[in-house]
């Protein structure tokens, strides 16, 4: 256990959680936050940007470069709203992009009384347009809820996260036990299923691959799987850069259409084949093979 104030609760989190960057704009409800920052001797950088907006962005385009979690700071209400095209941008996207956000003081949380940056239910506002959101009360509730931040970025399809603490509850100390992250467990395949597919795929004749966002932390693994039953891969937005352009079964959005046409088995690696099924066509003959999440 130790006495920290809840901006140092937080930082500390985020420290034991490897965050070692945080986008951000300063701001009266980040000072506490801020300041604790300071402390951590560079152990986190803090990159300051002119604009909320910015701030969201870096992050989000860390986090799409990295495959790390993308952190940011900026101050509820307007500051928080500035934000929300990079959110909305990050979910769609699934990419894994934490908002930390101040707030107004504890007591006027939803008064009404015009408090500096205060806007309605901002809260209610940030868990519709992420995949989780919550606020920290107490100093000696931050590593739970970072801990389960980091659970809801890392587990299943990764989306963005906000957590907000007021002003004040940012200065306040408390004994606080801090928490190391949890081990994320992958979930088991069906080895049927596998098994299934792989004999559906290793007799096809005109088989074609494609990937989307989600198979980016799988390039290799793609590569492999191509070279073996000599497919072409083709992409789609998000799905881009898994198999190098230089590769010789690597083909290009437009060609990926034309061999479509003739594919008998298609195999589909984090995409939702959205764009595919709706403009490309489906006939009896063709057989797809989906692996996401």
């Amino acid at each position: 256990m130790s006495w920290l104030s809840g901006a140092e609760a937080i930082v500390k989190s985020l420290e034991l959680h490897g965050v070692d960057t945080i986008f951000g704009l300063p701001g009266g409800q980040l000072d506490h936050l801020f300041d604790a920052v300071y402390k951590t001797d560079g152990k986190i950088r803090l990159i300051h940007s002119r604009h909320e907006q910015g701030s969201a962005y870096m992050a989000y385009g860390y986090a799409r470069s990295t495959g790390k979690v993308g952190s940011y700071s900026v101050v509820p209400g307007p500051g928080v709203l500035n934000t929300t095209a990079a959110l909305c941008t990050a979910y769609a996207c699934n990419s894994p992009v934490l908002c930390i956000t101040g707030q107004i003081p504890s007591h006027g949380i939803g008064s009404g009384r015009g408090y500096l940056h205060e806007i309605p239910d901002q809260l209610g506002i940030m868990k519709k347009l992420t995949k989780w959101a919550s606020r920290i009360e107490q100093p000696d509730q931050a590593p739970k809820l970072v801990q389960e931040a980091f659970r809801q970025l890392q587990n299943g399809r990764p989306r963005p996260v906000e957590l907000e603490m007021a002003m004040d509850v940012m200065a306040l100390e408390q004994e606080v036990e801090l928490l190391k992250p949890e081990k994320i467990s992958v979930p088991d395949p069906d080895l049927d299923l596998i098994e299934e597919a792989s004999k559906i795929l290793g007799k096809a004749e005109t088989p074609l691959i494609v990937v989307g966002g989600g198979a980016q932390e799988a390039s290799e693994e793609v590569m492999q799987l191509a070279e073996l039953v000599q497919a072409p891969v083709t992409f789609f937005r998000n799905g881009k850069g898994v198999l190098d352009d230089r590769h010789y079964l690597s083909q290009s959005f437009p060609q990926g259409h034309r061999l479509w046409r003739d594919a008998d088995v298609v195999l589909a690696i984090g995409t939702r084949l959205k764009y595919q099924q709706m403009y490309w066509g489906l006939d009896s003959e063709l057989t797809i093979l989906r692996i996401d999440i």
